[in-house]
């Protein structure tokens, strides 16, 4: 079909030499597309392999529809590569729909298959249908531009040849070409809001214009040409500005705020919503410290810069073991522990302290600062309060929340990017205590001096 051709020479989908992995459920949209291809697999300089997942829904129904396509597969001289997976089980593990967790484990599936057959391209069946139902159910969800964008046509390796296809013009080509197809029971039910989308609103909207699936298809690709545009500038203003884990907020107000949003979203994900990305802007406008959680993520606004890190876990108060390696935080951070022979030499660093083995006063734990804190740093000439020493070094708080500090049974004893107090200093002679703290990529950029 010279639709078909058009829309994958318009995306440069298919490169010479390619090998493509069909997704094919068994159904008319990626039996049409199987056939398709194999079928000018000479035209394009391709080869061809298809996938098929069972998702263990549909009982004999479901088993049913993979040995079909493998038959068909063996039949027209096509590698077949079949998978299966309990995605109500995994559904409701992870507290996630039955769509949602059968769209995951799909392309899950179809990634590892292209890797083990060395294919550059996975195609699936989307249609010019599917698109239009899916921007309408975008937009009942007040989905924003990228939303509405719909199905983008080439996404990585993922190519969608038949997007600009509808479903009537591949019924048509099936029956031109005697190819079989066989029907999802599911698919004459309302069980799924695209059903309900399929069945009861795109029949009115076609009744208003039959053309409606491919207007949809050209507003897509409109709102498509300006969602590039705008995710350009985002990324020149992160090229430019993200530093250390941190933006500039001046800089980042005066953007137009639909470009200030994607800057956001490209470094908070996808998952960033409309009521995240005002909670963000709130922040931002605050003149004293304020933070705001989105996920699995803080962004902390403190002295004109933004900052992008993990949420923090309070650093509770962990006992460290001469001679082990102790995880803490979550992970942000492994701390190792040795007795050195006396006269050993000490270079004490940002994060590898010495101390006097006989000085330390009993256990030594892990923390963060506490109010009141204070410490006489070896070589200073006073006793000063981490509050003092961390406003001195121009720290924001959220560098001084994740500072690390180490205390005995008597006080503390060092604090990370500072040093040791002066009571635990090594002289010559003493038997020296070496404690090295080091900070994984997942604390990001915070910490001072790193």
């Amino acid at each position: 079909m010279k639709t078909i051709i058009d829309f994958i020479n318009k995306h440069g989908m298919l490169q010479k030499g390619a090998k493509v992995l069909c997704a094919v459920s068994g159904g008319a949209d990626s039996m049409c597309l199987l056939h398709f291809l194999s079928s000018n697999a000479e035209r394009f300089g391709i080869t061809v392999a298809a996938a098929h997942f069972n998702h263990r829904l549909r009982g004999a129904e479901a088993d049913r529809d993979q040995a079909f396509v493998e038959a068909w597969c063996n039949e027209h001289g096509i590698v077949c590569e079949a998978g299966s997976a309990d995605v109500a089980a995994y559904a409701q593990q992870n507290g996630m729909s039955t769509e949602e967790a059968a769209r995951r484990l799909r392309y899950e599936f179809l990634e590892n298959c292209a890797d083990k057959l060395g294919c550059t391209a996975i195609a699936t069946a989307h249609n010019s249908d599917d698109n239009a139902e899916t921007v309408l159910l975008n937009l009942t969800r007040g989905a924003g531009a990228k939303g509405l964008c719909g199905i983008p046509p080439v996404r990585g390796r993922l190519i969608r040849p038949l997007l600009a296809t509808s479903r009537a013009q591949i019924e048509a080509y099936l029956a031109e070409n005697g190819v079989a197809h066989i029907s999802d029971s599911t698919n004459d039910t309302d069980d799924y809001t695209r059903n309900v989308i399929r069945h009861r609103v795109m029949p009115v909207l076609c009744g208003i214009n039959p053309a409606f699936s491919a207007s949809a298809m050209r507003t897509a690709e409109l709102l498509r040409e300006d969602e590039e545009f705008l995710d350009k500038l985002a990324a020149g203003f992160l090229s430019d500005h993200f530093e250390n884990g941190s933006l500039p907020i001046p800089e980042l107000a005066a953007l137009p705020k639909p470009v200030a949003a994607r800057v956001l979203r490209k470094i908070c994900g996808r998952s960033l919503t409309a009521g995240h990305t005002k909670a963000l802007f709130d922040i931002m406008q605050s003149k004293t410290l304020a933070h705001a959680d989105i996920h699995g993520m803080r962004v902390t606004a403190d002295q004109g810069r933004l900052y992008f890190g993990q949420k923090p876990n309070n650093l509770s108060d962990t006992q460290l073991r001469v001679g082990e390696k102790t995880v803490i935080g979550d992970g942000k951070f492994t701390v190792e522990c040795a007795v050195l022979p006396e006269n050993s030499k000490v270079f004490n660093s940002l994060n590898t302290f010495f101390f006097n083995f006989d000085a330390v006063c009993g256990t030594i734990f892990f923390t963060s600062r506490k109010d009141g804190d204070k410490i006489r740093l070896n070589g200073r000439k006073c006793t000063k309060s981490l509050k003092d020493l961390f406003s001195e070094a121009k720290m924001t708080q959220l560098q001084r929340s994740e500072t690390p500090v180490l205390r005995d049974e008597k006080g503390i004893i060092a604090v990370y990017g500072f040093g040791v107090a002066e009571r635990c200093s090594v002289k010559t002679g003493d038997a020296v205590l070496r404690v090295t703290i080091n900070k994984t990529d997942r604390t990001g950029d915070n910490l001072k001096n790193e």
